[in-house]
């Protein structure tokens, strides 16, 4: 899982017949400082996250698992969105 943000969302009214009635949104990858990482991505919300949210997204085979269709075609996928997080930075 990854950590992400929330920045938009995407409206296609013409896709693929399994991603129908599915939401798209724009998140961008964050570190656990909220520092952004690499190009923004279009995941497939599978919990009813909203602009603005940080999310935990999953890509890869992982995101079409989490779809309510197993064979959509979905390469990133919305799985949670973070309340909160905690975290100490280890080493030296």
């Amino acid at each position: 899982m990854q950590m992400g943000l929330v920045v938009g969302r995407v409206t296609a009214t013409r896709k693929d017949e399994k991603l129908i009635g599915s939401k798209l949104l724009i998140t961008q990858p964050i570190g656990t400082n909220d520092t952004l990482k690499y190009l923004p991505i279009i995941a497939v919300d599978t919990v009813g996250a909203g602009v603005g949210e940080k999310v935990l997204y999953v890509t890869g085979s992982m995101a079409s698992r989490a779809a309510a269709d197993k064979d959509a075609p979905i390469d990133a996928a919305i799985v949670g969105i973070i309340d909160s997080l905690d975290w100490e930075r280890s080493g030296g």
